[in-house]
């Protein structure tokens, strides 16, 4: 158990890496901005919590960074809990999984992860972003869950 949650930890952390890799990349060939979806759902969520200094109302730019930080962050931990689970329920399989499939799978479950405080807390309607918003969006994570995959078979064949 240990092992799976050890290869699933870091298959989590590559897989997070090539997303924002893919997401950067993204950026790069056109030219667009990055989101600040991120940080507006941790402005909303904080308004929830009653934390001020952070919350939607504080529009200094101390205020702007942190949101954008603590958006981050999250992105990192749902990359990280998400190949954790993915070790955890891989290891109770034994043989072997069809790597595109399951990296399709764990990356659609990766952005359902995401984007469901996103909607939750309204800050953003999935339904508006078009063609190209949805492919900003199911790429990285398709890439993520790809790469998440393959990286736990391979640590997993070695031990």
């Amino acid at each position: 158990m240990e092992h799976a949650l050890r290869r699933g930890l870091l298959s989590g952390a590559v897989g997070t890496l090539t997303l924002n890799v893919t997401t950067y990349a993204d950026m790069a060939l056109r030219g667009r901005a990055s989101s600040e979806t991120p940080g507006k759902v941790v402005g909303l969520l904080a308004d929830k919590m009653g934390l001020a200094t952070i919350g939607t109302g504080a529009q200094d730019e101390t205020a702007r960074n942190r949101r954008s930080g603590v958006g981050a962050l999250l992105g990192y931990a749902t990359g990280l809990a998400v190949g954790t689970v993915y070790g955890l329920l891989r290891a109770r399989r034994r043989g072997r999984v069809s790597t595109p499939i399951a990296g399709a799978i764990v990356g659609i479950l990766a952005m359902v992860a995401s984007d469901t405080p996103i909607v939750a807390t309204g800050a953003s309607d999935p339904r508006g972003w078009g063609v190209s918003g949805w492919a900003a969006d199911v790429i990285p994570h398709l890439a993520y869950g790809l790469t998440t995959v393959a990286v736990y078979e391979v640590l997993a064949s070695r031990e």
